[in-house]
Parts: C-alpha cells; sequence; structure tokens
C-alpha cells in the first residue's frame, strides 16, 4: 500500500477532471471515478464507476478501501450532469443530485479530510454593471443546470456527517484552445462571418465571468494544499476580477479574426426566439447554437468579487480571457480543421474545400 495520501476525483475523464488527475499525480495516489475512462496517466488508477448506480458507486468504494485504506485526503468531487440542449431535469437529478447523494453516503465510512464540489456562479442572481456578486449573493438559479447545483449544494450541507465540504462556484472555464461551449460558438460565428454573428438579443454592455482552466487547477491544489486551515463549510467564488461585455468580446475576437471592429445590432427578444425556434426545428435551415430558452438570458451579467478566494485559498487568477484570445484564436487561424474538431464544431463545407 502506498505512504502517498489520496486524492479521489470524480468525473476524471472530463476536461477540468484529467487534468485535476494529471497535477495531482505528482504529490498524491491520485484514484479518478468515471463513466468513461479516456486518457493515460501512468501514476493514476481510473476506475469505471457510475455515480448514478447505487452498486457501481459502492464497488468503486470497496475498491479504494482495500488498495488504499480507509483515508482520503481530498475527494474532488467533478462529476455533474451538464447539456445545453435543454431537456430533461432527470437526468440532472439522476446524476448530479442523487448522484451526489450516493457518494457522500458511501464516503461515510472513510476518513475524509476534505469534500470538494464543483458548483457554478450561475447559482446566483446576475448583478447589475458596477455590482459584483460574492457568496451571500441571492441563489437564484434561471435554468435546469444551476438549479441542479443548487439543489446538490443543499443536500452537502444536510448530508456532509463528520466531513467538511468545499463548495466551488465556478466561472465560465476556458483554455489557451478555447475549449468553451459558448465561446467557441462566438468565435466561430464571427470567423464564417455569419449573419447570426451580427446579432445578439441582450443588453451588448452586459458578460460573464470567465476563469482559466490552468487557474481552475490551481485553485484546486491550493484548497487541498490547505485543507486542515479551511473552515469545516465553506462556499468560494472562482472567476476573474475582469467580466467583458458581449459588445468587448465581439470586437476583440473580430479584430483578431479579421483585423476590425465588429458591427453588432440588437434584436428584439420574441424576433430571436421566432429565429432560434424555427433554426431548431425547421429542416431547411441551419441548427443553432442559441436555443429559445438562452434568449431570456440574454442580459444576464456577471461579474465576481473573489475577495474570499484570496482570503483562504490564497488564490487569483494568473490568465485573462482578453490576453487568451489572440492564443486561441491564432491557433483557430493557423489550424481550423483541428481547432473546428477540438471544439466540437461543425465544419463549413467552404473550409473543408479550402484545406483539401
Amino acid at each position: 500500500m502506498s505512504e502517498r495520501q489520496v486524492v479521489l476525483i470524480t468525473g476524471c475523464s472530463g476536461r477540468i477532471g484529467f487534468k485535476a488527475c494529471e497535477r495531482f499525480s505528482n504529490e498524491f495516489e491520485v484514484v479518478g471515478f468515471d463513466v468513461i475512462l479516456a486518457g493515460k496517466l501512468p501514476d493514476v488508477e481510473f476506475m469505471l464507476v457510475d455515480i448514478a448506480s447505487d452498486a457501481s458507486v459502492e464497488e468503486g468504494l470497496r475498491q479504494v478501501k482495500e488498495r488504499y485504506g480507509n483515508r482520503i485526503a481530498s475527494v474532488i468531487h467533478l462529476a455533474a450532469y451538464y447539456n445545453f440542449e435543454g431537456g430533461s431535469y432527470s437526468n440532472y437529478e439522476r446524476i448530479t443530485v442523487q448522484g451526489t447523494h450516493r457518494l457522500l453516503k458511501g464516503l461515510q465510512n472513510f476518513e475524509v479530510e476534505q469534500f470538494i464540489f464543483s458548483s457554478t456562479m450561475l447559482v446566483h442572481e446576475p448583478c447589475q454593471v458596477g455590482q459584483r456578486i460574492n457568496e451571500d449573493w441571492p441563489v437564484v438559479p434561471k435554468w435546469a443546470y444551476p438549479r441542479s447545483k443548487v439543489e446538490t449544494e443543499a443536500l452537502i450541507s444536510k448530508e456532509h456527517g463528520n466531513i467538511p465540504y468545499l463548495i466551488l462556484r465556478i466561472a465560465g472555464v476556458y483554455d489557451d484552445h478555447c475549449h468553451s461551449i459558448p465561446l467557441s460558438n462566438q468565435i466561430q460565428r464571427i470567423y464564417e462571418n455569419q449573419l447570426e454573428g451580427h446579432l445578439f438579443s441582450g443588453d451588448i454592455t452586459h458578460g460573464s465571468a470567465f476563469v482559466h482552466m490552468d487557474d481552475l487547477i490551481e485553485a484546486l491544489w491550493l484548497a487541498v494544499q490547505k485543507r486542515k486551515t479551511l473552515p469545516q463549510e465553506l462556499v468560494v467564488l472562482i472567476g476573474e476580477e475582469e467580466t467583458m461585455s458581449y459588445e468587448a468580446l465581439q470586437n476583440e475576437m473580430a479584430k483578431h479574426i479579421h483585423g476590425h471592429a465588429w458591427k453588432t445590432w440588437r434584436v428584439p427578444k420574441p424576433i430571436a426566439k421566432l429565429g432560434a425556434w424555427s433554426q431548431e426545428h425547421l429542416p431547411f435551415l441551419p441548427r443553432s447554437f442559441i436555443k429559445p430558452w438562452m434568449i431570456d438570458l440574454a442580459d444576464d451579467h456577471y461579474a465576481l468579487d473573489i475577495t474570499r478566494a484570496k482570503q483562504y485559498l490564497g488564490w487569483k487568477p494568473n490568465h485573462s480571457l482578453r490576453k487568451t484570445l489572440p492564443i486561441m484564436i491564432g491557433e483557430l487561424k493557423n489550424d481550423p480543421l483541428t481547432w473546428y474538431d477540438e471544439n466540437k464544431l461543425k465544419t463549413p463545407s467552404w473550409l473543408l474545400r479550402k484545406s483539401a
């Protein structure tokens, strides 16, 4: 049995989970749980565990105890359901909420020094330009994903037992290759010079906070390092202090792609909803990332006060979306086909012909 302390990471094959496994494996004995195992790290034990299944979670934890003993330094719980397409809430309930419940229940049989849950800043009510959201800001989830996080946060507060917990309410995550669904789709619309790229149904002076993947992994690292000095129950917002407006993003993206600013026209919400519905349901129109339910959220503004992250974790971001945009767009221009593939975007026929 290894003398290194154990860190258990759920959702280990996900974008954040795999990076976390990579970082923590240098110092800890890392065990990864996921329903699909993708990628290989020599110092990480990946286990096929479905947190939506009682039997699977029980068996996974049994193997952890058998191989590594009863003590776990930290559980970094990243596994969750997420879907921009909308649909039924049942998967959020089954995977995010109840999955956390069965995991916490099983962990009561271990000595766990820390339980970290990855929540979202979207649990909060949006703010106005000039305001900043802190951890005491009203909690008003506006769609299924943040609603599931609110329910899970409440469950953790009730069911954690003697396990200290940290809830990280995380901004939108991106990296040098983009890997952000809203950002990649916005870049695509401008790169392809789509009419839709000139239209927006919200206030273009509003925006949403983001955080670079490397900075998020650093926040997780610091949280685990400081686990014995943190409060037993703690909620922390993680994100960059600058929130770029939609208009600023449009102009910065266009400047790096086309060399000039970008004209954006505001479209009334009823017309925008009709257009989004038509693209979703009419067979002769191209499908769009923008769904009718998103139109009502277009005015939302998220700017974060990260005082608590600085105070308790000693964390502040070392990257910014503004400074990373030239890097991710440079990769797009250098190798468009790979960039589209990396970001799971449909490649237009003209780009395929151009690259042939």
